[in-house]
């Protein structure tokens, strides 16, 4: 059985008809009991009693119901969505104004939730545009890319309009785009248009892909049983240790990835090959002991560990791939960080089922790239 979580809109449609404006009623309980709606229904019909006390808050609770957002999961931040456009459907259709200047506190605070600082700059600009567009600039560096890419976008739109004029500005307004950028449609767009321009984009750099790596395989998978066999590479590393493969003995060999987009090719040194797996292990030099994220583009089967501990792995085979496509939570420790990605190939022989391969990155939460120190 599949579960979806309630869009918000949906459920603005479905209860707005029932509620009627609250005045003076606590909302702690109430957000409390929102807040706790887990997956596959959990506190769904003590939220759906909950609900309409919410809702039927005033305008000058917007702020209140926003900030219960802080550290919800997904499904409750639709229920709480929900229940902020139901107030201001409410409020707008009485003639009453948004309380603005509380709505801009709330986005200045960056502790709050992303969703929430994005949905209340919505309700910014919906009540007062201009006021809106100033704030924009100030998202440039902001912790939430929600808010970010907005600022982003303003320096793109300013760069296009000097091109024909001044290229000099023009390149210049691109480039502290792309020092801002943090989501890949941007930073390609940004690039390519730098490239258009005869400005060069070192895009491996941007993106902070993990270039050097050492590689060993092929070991067996027939069957798909190597994704869950512990090899060698998994029970210790030895970089001058040689073990028994698929085909006869293998060995660590050395890999560059040259690619824009980091992509570490195990066909390369090892020929094409299907059902077998392949370790790749790099060194990650880290300035100080730090919270991060490993971020995992692969259509393989795959598994990661960072200095020891697995992290996650997918069995899955020739899926799509994008930036960012896996975020795995890890603490890097101060200085030397180990990292082994192990990749799997099934039987599959068409053409389109060739690549055994992935790219990583190290980043924060954000999606800044954290470089190695060595």
């Amino acid at each position: 059985m599949r579960i979806t979580i309630p869009s918000f809109h949906f459920l603005a449609a479905v209860c707005a008809a029932l509620v009627t404006p609250a005045n003076g009623a606590s909302l702690d309980g109430p957000l409390k009991v929102l807040k706790s709606v887990g997956p596959e229904g959990q506190g769904n019909a003590a939220a759906s009693q909950a609900w309409p006390t919410v809702a039927a808050a005033g305008g000058s609770e917007l702020t209140t119901i926003l900030g219960a957002m802080d550290g919800a999961n997904d499904y409750a931040l639709n229920w709480l969505q929900a229940a902020v456009e139901t107030v201001v459907q409410r409020e707008s259709a009485a003639g009453r104004k948004l309380p603005v200047s509380e709505l801009e506190a709330f986005i200045r605070d960056t502790g709050h939730h992303p969703r929430a600082r994005r949905a209340a700059y919505e309700l910014i600009v919906q009540a007062e545009p201009e006021r809106a567009r100033k704030l924009v600039p100030g998202f440039v560096n902001d912790p939430a890319n929600e808010l970010r890419r907005d600022a982003v976008q303003l320096l793109m739109d300013a760069a296009a309009n000097h091109v024909a004029s001044d290229k000099p500005a023009a390149v210049a307004s691109y480039r502290q785009a792309l020092l801002a950028a943090r989501e890949a449609d941007q930073i390609e767009a940004i690039a390519k248009t730098l490239g258009d321009l005869g400005e060069k984009v070192d895009l491996a750099q941007t993106f902070g892909w993990v270039t050097k790596w050492k590689l060993i395989g092929p070991f067996d998978n027939t069957g798909n049983v190597g994704f869950g066999k512990a090899f060698p590479p998994e029970q210790q590393i030895d970089p001058a240790a040689e073990y028994d493969g698929k085909n006869g003995r293998v060995k660590w060999v050395g890999f560059e990835s040259k690619d824009d987009y980091g992509i570490v090719d195990f066909n390369k040194p090892f020929e094409s090959l299907k059902e077998v797996a392949g370790y790749a292990m790099a060194e990650f030099w880290s300035a100080t002991e730090r919270p991060a994220e490993v971020r995992l583009v692969c259509g393989n089967g795959w598994k990661v560990w960072v200095n020891g501990k697995y992290l996650f792995g997918r069995d899955e085979y020739h899926t799509g791939t994008e930036i960012d496509q896996f975020r795995l939570p890890v603490e890097l420790q101060a200085g030397r960080n180990l990292i082994l990605v192990k990749c799997t190939q099934n039987e599959q022989k068409e053409d389109w089922t060739k690549e055994w391969e992935f790219a990583l990155r190290i980043t924060d939460a954000l999606g800044t790239p954290i470089r190695s120190a060595q």
